[in-house]
């Protein structure tokens, strides 16, 4: 999905949960989905203040967690990165994600036998899992 359409789908799914999709929001949006690699947050304020010579940590920050609780992005917290969800609103989907070491690129990928042995060992000791993010470091096919 291009960046526009996802634009699109970003602002349709927070009028739908009425969430301001504000100016700084969809700039930091803009610039997450214009990257296929995972990117710092003080990276993504270096590109933020080309377009607005004020911006400030906080500012990237507070964007970064109201993405991230709308399902938009991925944080990546083994190398403290952000990385954009393609497919959010589908689901309250579990994320797995492969990261190549090499080159940087994230692949997000879904599998329900494996969340299902997570959730079901989790459940064995009495856990309940409320949010999962599973990383896996290693190299991509390209970096093979």
């Amino acid at each position: 999905m291009n960046a526009d359409n996802l634009l699109e789908k970003a602002k349709n799914y927070c009028l739908k949960r009425g969430v301001r999709f504000t100016t700084t929001r969809e700039q930091v949006f803009k610039l997450l989905s214009n990257h296929t690699n995972a990117i710092g947050a003080y990276d993504l304020l270096d590109e933020l203040k080309i377009t607005d010579p004020a911006a400030k940590p906080a500012t990237i920050y507070r964007a970064l967690d109201f993405l991230s609780q709308q399902g938009f992005v991925h944080k990546i917290e083994s190398i403290n990165a952000f990385v954009m969800c393609h497919h959010f609103g589908d689901c309250n989907h579990p994320v797995q994600l492969l990261i190549c070491d090499d080159c940087g690129h994230v692949e997000e990928i879904q599998s329900n036998d494996f969340d299902n042995a997570l959730k079901e060992m989790a459940t064995k000791k009495g856990f309940t899992i409320s949010h999962q993010i599973i990383e896996a470091h290693g190299a991509c096919q390209s970096c093979q």
